[in-house]
């Protein structure tokens, strides 16, 4: 140990309060990356899993014709795979149904797609329609379509899910992809669209958009003579205002972030200046023996540096526990008209609490070279009396 990690060691802030600052930044730091990242997360998938990432629609953009099907096994579907952005593509039945339950009925749009259930005329609904129509588990529930000629089915409803996005409007009911082309009269290769899948890592609205140009590309001149025309769509453009919400989102944790690191700072500069005023006569005592500036400012901010490392341990340590909690057991609610999710999300990236707790040490570490100017100003004439 050098002199200088010496005397900084025996150095000590009298002041708890500025440790105890430091680690309530961090924890609000970390807690907020998290819950961005959480509400990302949540999102997405949910985005992702309703509706795929990316749709491949007919050229007329009415999936719900179905007289019109798509090819569900294109010439150009290796190619799709083939894609490093790509997690999955599957095919998808849409059709509009009219639910009849007692003397309510409920307009749904029906999605049928590809399960493991071999049991004909199972459906899974959002929790919100069996709220309103008082189904359950096991219920019959009959099922109206309006086409060339009106149809009816009756289905009985095996699960209830709860959906992030969904309006009144809007209701989506899972069934099997085989009982909608069953009433639809097509074959086991037709479906309404293609609903491609990508990897997490590629789910930000930037790439999202920029890999539906290229499945739109690969569709459009991969495809022979017997393939449909097809048109490719984003879920970002489907979902404007989801990704504009969560835009937002990023920007206020970003505001955050460098809210808290600029109170943490300041916090540290006045605890350091505080020390400085108490060290006084050491500082003169330091000159005297012919040390420099800058080898006083060193003990000093080597001794701020292990108090700044020590308030990110305890902000860290208590960040992350709150994180673990709160993932697993989903304490803190919140309302999915307004919020999408019924739970506050979070999801731990240590990339990102690293990268956050690494810029806002330097950060903090810069801010108190401002205090460290007092020392050029310090005389040891002034400063050490001989008795």
């Amino acid at each position: 140990m050098t002199h200088t990690f010496f005397i900084a060691s025996r150095l000590r802030y009298k002041r708890r309060i500025v440790t105890i600052s430091i680690a309530i930044s961090y924890i609000i730091m970390i807690v907020a990356v998290a819950v961005s990242s959480g509400f990302r997360s949540e999102v997405r998938d949910a985005l992702s899993q309703m509706g795929g990432d990316i749709q491949l629609c007919p050229s007329n953009l009415n999936f719900l014709d179905e007289a019109q099907p798509v090819n569900s096994n294109p010439s150009y579907l290796s190619q799709l795979r083939e894609l490093k952005q790509v997690e999955s593509v599957h095919p998808a039945v849409y059709r509009a149904g009219i639910m009849k339950v007692g003397e309510n009925i409920h307009g749904v749009l029906i999605k049928g797609v590809q399960t493991d259930d071999t049991t004909a005329l199972t459906v899974s609904i959002p929790r919100r329609l069996a709220k309103v129509s008082g189904l359950s588990e096991g219920d019959k529930v009959l099922t109206y379509f309006v086409g060339e000629k009106v149809k009816a089915r009756n289905f009985r409803v095996t699960s209830i899910y709860d959906p992030v996005v969904e309006t009144d409007d809007n209701l989506i009911v899972y069934a099997d992809i085989a009982d909608l082309r069953r009433l639809n009269g097509w074959g086991d290769d037709d479906a309404s669209m293609l609903e491609v899948n990508l990897k997490p890592q590629y789910r930000d609205k930037q790439q999202i958009e920029a890999t539906t140009q290229e499945v739109g590309f690969i569709a459009y001149a991969g495809a022979d003579e017997d393939d449909t025309n097809v048109f490719a769509s984003s879920v970002s453009s489907r979902y404007p205002q989801l990704f504009d919400w969560l835009d937002l989102l990023d920007f206020n944790v970003l505001f955050v972030l460098v809210l808290m690191m600029i109170v943490a700072g300041f916090n540290m500069i006045s605890g350091l200046l505080i020390t400085l005023f108490e060290n006084i006569s050491t500082i003169g005592v330091f000159k005297a023996m012919g040390m420099t500036d800058k080898a006083i400012s060193k003990i000093f901010l080597s001794s701020s540096a292990t108090l700044v490392l020590k308030g990110m341990a305890i902000g860290n340590a208590v960040a992350l526990l709150f994180c673990f909690i709160q993932g697993t057991f989903h304490l803190l609610k919140l309302n999915p008209t307004n919020y999408f999710v019924s739970f506050v999300p979070v999801n731990l990236n240590l990339l990102s609490v690293l990268t956050v707790d690494c810029i806002s040490f330097v950060i903090i570490m810069l801010l108190l070279l401002i205090p460290c100017a007092f020392i050029s100003k310090v005389d040891p004439a002034d400063t050490v009396r001989v008795r």
